[in-house]
């Protein structure tokens, strides 16, 4: 590839979003990535069956896997700015299980915004999955009814215990794999009775849940031992057997706007029923649900709706608390989860070039070759020059150093489009003759580091490689030492840069027309004389 247009625009600063290639935002593909000829590679985007594709984003990031190692790709960044619902995939699946979506794919924390490090990342992770439920309820006030219905709802329906918020959100996420959307996974579980050697129809079973929902109601909501409530239902249900059946069958499970509870009386050591009423959580629909027992989630739930409830904690615990909930856990919770929320850039290495590369037996030679560019025909040190990553070059035995070099120089022009003009001159820290054979110098596994320079005057040699130096001063709240790709903004007394978010300069707003650090708005403080 000689030129990719989506890496030629700078992504950073205040206009990165004018100059991000229209293509970048269509929707009618569904995998957008770009492979260099020297192993390295960047994904964009992928549209699964949120956008009307028939197939889904495992099926696609499979793909894209596969070929990426076909072509024996070295290392693949990706962005992880996906949403869903207005939820980040990267703190939802972080919460749940440890890594973001992209990391089973074996996508791992590249680098991290705002001075986060990976260690910053991973304390984050554990900490926000680590929060008891019971402590959680405890801070909340208002809506805290409806969190706790649904930490309910959902701890009935795993049937194991979710002691932390990992643990709900992992069993969620994991539920929601298994569901249909907009289907429920066991719509009408009285037909799937009748087809386990019951001798009752399931119209009949529907009926004696009805009367039995409706005599526990008539106790509002207190516990009744199984006899009470087998005598209540006998005014009905005159079939004893079909009423121990279903008494049987039926315990902690959704029944219409209903959680049957069933347990066993600590004192009396009788098993005893009760009803909760989740009405605010669950929608009724009229029909009613017994578990597999095999399969203790199966309930009368729909993805749309577990998707909603995960949404409904999202918004509560993460991104709109109560205002009286800034301090102590919530806290802290905002602070770990914007931690994760600032760990988008993510990588994994394929295939690390090692500098020293066994002999196979073969006759071609493999080199790790870079380069160093002269500006103004000064050749710079290449110990503090930053240079691309290493090439793999493989060549015959017969090659020459000069016919290396053209090797050399052609693979890096066709990698990076700002080197299009590169002209290779010299091998450094290796006294050869141009017309050399390599074989009989260097061997196989070796680095060289070629010198050139660029015939086209008007290219600034600074910035050409994603690990380029920069020439600004840097000081920032955050702690960040280098530039990050966030919107930065400059004072304009010392021209030290910051971050638009540390300095609270909105992203959404113009910059203003002056802007003084800190430090020089109090240097001004102190000299009130000075115009």
């Amino acid at each position: 590839m000689t030129a990719c247009s989506s890496c030629e625009s700078d992504d950073k600063g205040s206009n990165a979003a004018t100059r991000k290639p229209e293509f970048v935002e269509l929707q009618g593909h569904l995998l957008h990535g770009v492979l260099h000829s020297n192993g390295f590679g960047h994904l964009l985007c992928v549209n699964g069956v949120e956008k009307d594709s028939e197939l889904t984003g495992n099926e696609i990031m499979d793909f894209w896997d596969r070929i990426c190692t076909g072509l024996q790709a070295r290392k693949i960044s990706v962005s992880d700015v996906s949403r869903k619902r207005n939820m980040d995939l990267r703190l939802v699946h972080g919460i749940a299980f440890g890594e973001p979506w992209f990391g089973r794919w074996g996508y791992k924390f590249g680098r991290g915004s705002f001075g986060v490090t990976q260690t910053m990342y991973q304390k984050a992770i554990e900490g926000i999955q680590s929060i008891p439920l019971s402590l959680l309820f405890q801070y909340f006030s208002y809506p805290a009814h409806e969190i706790q219905l649904i930490f309910d709802k959902y701890q009935t329906l795993s049937g194991n215990s979710l002691a932390t918020l990992g643990h709900l959100f992992r069993f969620m996420q994991e539920l929601k794999a298994r569901l249909q959307p907009e289907t429920s996974i066991a719509a009408d579980n009285s037909r799937a009775v009748v087809e386990t050697a019951c001798r009752w129809s399931s119209k009949r079973i529907e009926m004696a849940i009805r009367v039995i929902v409706e005599a526990l109601r008539k106790a509002e909501f207190r516990w009744m031992s199984r006899q009470e409530v087998r005598d209540a239902a006998r005014s009905y249900i005159g079939d004893t057997g079909l009423l121990d059946f279903v008494l049987k069958s039926l315990g902690n499970h959704v029944v219409g706007n209903y959680i049957v509870r069933r347990s066993v009386n600590p004192v009396t050591k009788v098993l005893e029923y009760c009803l909760e009423d989740i009405s605010n959580v669950y929608s009724s629909q009229g029909t009613f649900s017994l578990s597999d027992p095999t399969l203790k989630f199966r309930s009368q739930i729909t993805k749309n709706q577990l998707t909603n409830d995960m949404l409904y904690l999202y918004k509560y615990i993460f991104k709109e608390p109560s205002r009286t909930l800034d301090t102590g856990l919530f806290s802290a919770i905002q602070i770990a989860s914007r931690i994760v929320l600032d760990s988008k850039h993510l990588v994994k290495d394929y295939i690390r070039l090692s500098p020293k590369i066994e002999s196979s037996g073969e006759e071609n030679l493999k080199l790790l070759c870079t380069i160093c560019l002269r500006d103004k025909d000064v050749i710079h040190d290449v110990t503090k020059t930053v240079t691309p990553p290493y090439n793999l070059i493989v060549v015959p035995p017969h090659v020459t150093f000069r016919e290396l070099m053209t090797l050399v120089e052609k693979s890096f022009k066709e990698t990076y489009w700002g080197l299009r003009s590169f002209v290779a001159e010299t091998i450094l820290d290796v006294l050869v003759n141009e017309t050399d054979l390599v074989v009989e110098l260097v061997e196989t596994g070796s680095s060289l580091v070629i010198s050139g320079r660029l015939e086209d005057k008007d290219i600034d040699i600074e910035g050409i490689y994603e690990c380029k130096k920069e020439s600004f001063v840097l000081e920032c709240a955050c702690g960040a030492k280098e530039d990050d790709g966030e919107r930065m903004i400059s004072c304009d007394i010392c021209e030290v840069r910051q971050h638009n978010r540390c300095a609270r300069v909105s992203t959404t707003e113009d910059v203003p027309h002056i802007f003084l650090c800190g430090r020089c708005e109090q240097d001004i403080a102190l000299f009130p004389s000075l115009p």
